[in-house]
């Protein structure tokens, strides 16, 4: 389940977005607010114990490196990872420094799924909301098909496959801790942007408000 509920997510979010193109943004707002809620509360409470826990000093520096790179990623990617995509130029080929930061992304969420199992259900609900986004926006920039299948396809394997070198390479494993606080850095920072920008004018309501509390209350049974 490590690998596989973090590609169908993207795969069954591409699919969907594909077949029925849809217009009303306000579920799909509330869903990444679920999401962000739901990613940040396992972080803070599966991920953060277990780094400070390893008695390594340098913990909160690379948490802070973390949230920087992501700070970096976003330069590139405008946003993408937490579904802030806009603009109706036409594509015409594969938009490269996109597709490298949100690859990079993905890849290094992967890396504490190993350890910890919750958190690929956690990829999985954040990333098929922003499959959706990406897709229907990739669809009205009339991106080559060909090259929308492929970045989407490679973006679902992404995170199976920073899972896979984790389990796979165990020179990694001895730099568990501070690989792990980078990544608690980069989900601390989507999560929280996916909190105040999926409403409106960064205002909350009762709907948006239940959602919250919703994953919150999930990531408490986990």
């Amino acid at each position: 389940m490590n690998y596989i509920l973090p590609l169908l997510s993207v795969l069954i979010g591409f699919s969907f977005a594909l077949w029925l193109q849809p217009k009303d943004k306000t579920n799909l707002k509330l869903l990444l607010a679920f999401s962000g809620s739901f990613l940040l509360s396992l972080t803070v409470m599966h991920l953060l114990p277990d780094v400070y826990n390893t008695g390594n000093t340098r913990v909160g520096i690379f948490i802070m490196i973390g949230i920087l790179f992501q700070i970096i990623l976003e330069f590139f990617s405008k946003g993408a990872e937490h579904g802030h995509v806009h603009g109706h130029d036409k594509m015409s080929q594969m938009p490269w420094l996109l597709f490298i930061s949100l690859c990079i992304h993905a890849l290094l969420e992967g890396f504490p799924v190993g350890h910890h199992h919750e958190l690929a259900l956690g990829i999985a609900i954040h990333h098929f909301p922003i499959a959706i986004i990406l897709t229907t926006f990739f669809i009205h920039a009339e991106l080559n098909k060909t090259a929308l299948f492929l970045f989407m396809l490679t973006f679902a394997i992404m995170t199976p496959l920073g899972t896979l070198f984790s389990d796979t390479f165990p020179f990694l494993n001895d730099y568990y801790t501070e690989i792990t606080a980078i990544v608690i850095g980069i989900l601390f920072h989507i999560s929280s942007t996916i909190i105040f920008e999926s409403s409106e004018g960064h205002k909350f309501n009762i709907f948006k408000i239940s959602v919250i509390i919703l994953g919150i209350l999930l990531a408490c049974f986990l």
